[in-house]
């Protein structure tokens, strides 16, 4: 019911916007950011599950409670689990931001550096070294 509800107030309120900006975050953009990189092997869904970890860990929001109910239900939470590179997740970071830069986002309009991106991804599990 609760998932139910989300989708239908996203779906408004991209229909009073006008865009999907409001249901479409970071995290959107890391994945698009992966296809761009030819290094999208997954679900659009999947994707943005990992980024979604991620920018929720940059947002100071419970990141853990976010991949530890993807993995109950068996979704991804690490990019080999996408059947990608480390390399990927960290390229993807760096561009995120570039993909629609006309859209604020936790990653402002500078991004992240390979470093941030680095540690992010460490510190999430999304990536294991």
């Amino acid at each position: 019911r609760t998932l139910l509800e989300a989708l239908i107030s996203c779906g408004v309120a991209a229909s009073i916007a006008g865009s999907s900006r409001p249901c479409s975050g970071a995290e959107h953009m890391f994945s698009h950011a992966l296809d761009t990189l030819n290094s999208g092997q997954a679900m659009h869904g999947e994707q943005c599950g990992v980024g979604a970890i991620m920018m929720a860990y940059l947002q100071g929001a419970d990141w853990k409670l976010i991949r530890d109910t993807l993995r109950i239900v068996g979704a991804p939470t690490k990019a080999r689990e996408l059947n990608v590179p480390d390399s990927a997740i960290i390229e993807a970071l760096m561009l995120a931001n570039k993909i629609r830069p006309e859209r604020f986002t936790i990653l402002g309009e500078k991004g992240l550096t390979k470093e941030a991106a680095l540690r992010l991804a460490r510190a999430t599990g999304v990536i294991d070294h």
